[in-house]
């Protein structure tokens, strides 16, 4: 049965006819944006196939929750996220080819085909990791945001959870502890309105989950996420307090995802109709359109993108194919730290 009660809608991506940022980060917008998309098609198509196996978690309709808060930080800034996981580190720059093969779980993937769906990690671009535990990963932020600040990087964390995360103890200590300590996090709630399949409005008495860091004193806001810009500042903003040592802040991206929660999710809590109107306000199309409006591309060029990018995702999918599985003896690697420590010696 459809969960009929009306949620809070994010309002339709604005299509920008006098944009405040420029053709050069409208295009990666776009590309990013459409790798993601793509490439978690591809990913539903293959799990059908049975070519992936385990859980599989798709990010289709959630693309500007990344590829806005990317734009608007560092490379040398730290990201973890929870279980719906191939988006972020596609945008950071891991390799469509490394992701493929973890989904397929070849010794070739980027958890070295150990993690699968769920656990896609990549250290060389800052990824912290995609973790399976709901709510797991929030801690886990602010202990990232600990050691930058122990460490005078003057960098930060982005920690990315769904609105079900938000019912753990974890979330309320790790936001505690980080305002107490000014920790550089940056908590992000991608709110797309089901936590699994059940809505918010059944599961809080707080349906402005933005809310549930005022009782800290944290700096909360909502953001309509199906805009990448409105994503862009929201984190840009967030992350000058960070580095300014003025502290956490948490933003509530208000987005949908179009498909269920999983693949085993046929998502019949909710009606066509809401379905149809949220990709009604798809982000990819407000940036083609900004684009187009403003002729920094035509039609023509951007199909050619597009083409390019099934041609990526196509790569991946026979660079998963060849690979190998892991050798068996990897059961036993990667279980501790290969270090020498005086106390483990003796």
């Amino acid at each position: 049965m459809a969960d009929t009660k009306e949620r809070t809608k994010p309002a339709k991506a604005k299509v920008e006819t006098e944009p405040t940022f420029s053709k050069e980060t409208y295009m990666t917008w776009y590309e990013q944006m459409k790798l993601m998309r793509r490439f978690e098609e591809k990913a539903g198509q293959l799990y059908g196939q049975q070519k992936i196996k385990g859980f599989c978690h798709l990010y289709i309709g959630q693309e500007a929750c990344v590829a806005g808060a990317v734009s608007a930080l560092t490379k040398d800034d730290k990201w973890i996220t929870a279980y719906r996981d191939h988006a972020h580190p596609l945008a950071l720059g891991t390799s469509a080819n490394a992701i493929m093969a973890e989904l397929f779980a070849k010794a070739t993937g980027c958890s070295k085909g150990k993690g699968g769906s769920m656990h896609i990690f990549d250290k060389e671009a800052n990824f912290m990791g995609g973790h399976g535990i709901v709510g797991a990963q929030v801690p886990l932020g602010a202990g990232i945001a600990f050691a930058e600040k122990y460490n005078k990087t003057g960098n930060l964390c982005m920690c990315y959870m769904g609105d079900g995360a938000v019912r753990q103890g974890a979330f309320h200590e790790a936001l505690n502890m980080a305002m107490l300590w000014k920790l550089p996090v940056i908590f992000v709630i991608e709110n797309n309105g089901y936590a699994m399949g059940t809505s918010v409005h059944r599961t809080s008495n707080v349906t402005d989950l933005y809310k549930l860091g005022l009782a800290y004193d944290m700096p909360s806001e909502p953001v309509e996420a199906m805009s990448v810009e409105n994503v862009h500042n929201a984190v840009a903003q967030a992350a000058e307090r960070a580095r300014a040592g003025e502290g956490p802040t948490l933003l509530e991206f208000r987005t949908y995802r179009y498909k269920g929660h999983s693949m085993s999710d046929p998502a019949k809590y909710r009606t066509k109709e809401e379905l149809e109107d949220y990709k009604g306000r798809d982000s990819i199309e407000a940036v083609k359109s900004t684009i187009l409006i403003n002729e920094w591309a035509t039609e023509e060029e951007l199909d050619q993108i597009d083409e390019k990018i099934k041609q990526v995702v196509a790569e991946s999918v026979k660079f998963a194919e060849d690979s190998p599985y892991p050798d068996p003896k990897e059961l036993y690697t990667d279980i501790y730290v290969e270090k020498d420590y005086p106390y483990i010696n003796d």
